[in-house]
């Protein structure tokens, strides 16, 4: 067992039971004609830790290290598209619609496709998901296990949606959990830093959060 540094406390590391979550890092959320800017946001801070989180897949890779990426998409037929989710606010793009990068959020168009600077490389599994949870109407589960995975690393977008879910599903089926603060984001800081408040509170109620140096320093010992 290896510490890394964490918040509330240390997070006692199995380094052989261990997996990178890489959360919907897909064109349509930081791209200036992506479905996040058709909300209205401002799309710069999800672009910021590209680099970031590039470093973090890096540092997996070279531990040997499983690295799991998640797209949120749906069927072109939307027959997995529940309406509670697609008739939300007033966007200028719906989920389905035509839009500069293809229709949003549809596998296998442009947007829907993970940034090319992390691209899964060959042998790393890629769940497409369609809701906010990784865990929800996919095989994940099934992967991890097969993995002998027990503890999960996550970065991505966003943090209080997509990886908050995710991050809240994993502990409920016993899975221990850790947050890389500067390999998430959100288009609301304020959101950021609550969802991190909240995940650590309570002695880690649902996991630990930390920096990237720590968990690659940590993974080092791999």
């Amino acid at each position: 067992m290896v510490e890394i540094k964490a918040q509330p406390f240390a997070f006692p590391a199995r380094l052989k039971e261990m997996a990178l979550i890489v959360i919907d890092m897909q064109r349509d959320f930081p791209d200036p004609g992506g479905f996040g800017a058709s909300l209205g946001n401002d799309v710069s801070g999800i672009a910021r830790i590209v680099p970031d989180v590039k470093r973090l897949i890096e540092g997996f890779r070279t531990a040997g290290l499983p690295v799991i990426h998640t797209m949120e998409c749906h069927r072109p037929d939307l027959s997995d598209l529940p309406p509670a989710k697609r008739d939300r606010g007033t966007p200028s793009l719906r989920i389905g619609d035509l839009g500069p990068l293809g229709r949003v959020l549809i596998a296998g168009e442009p947007g829907t496709a993970i940034l090319p600077e992390l691209a899964p490389i060959e042998g790393e599994v890629v769940i497409e998901k369609p809701g906010k949870g990784a865990f929800y109407a996919t095989g994940l589960g099934d992967v991890l296990k097969s993995k002998g995975i027990t503890q999960l690393v996550f970065a991505g977008v966003t943090t209080e949606v997509c990886v908050q879910t995710t991050m809240r599903e994993a502990n409920d089926r016993g899975f221990e959990c850790i947050l890389a603060e500067d390999a998430t984001e959100s288009y609301f800081p304020d959101f950021k830093a609550a969802t991190i408040a909240m995940i650590r509170a309570q002695g880690a109620i649902v996991g630990w959060t930390t920096k990237i140096d720590d968990i690659l320093e940590g993974i080092s010992h791999a």
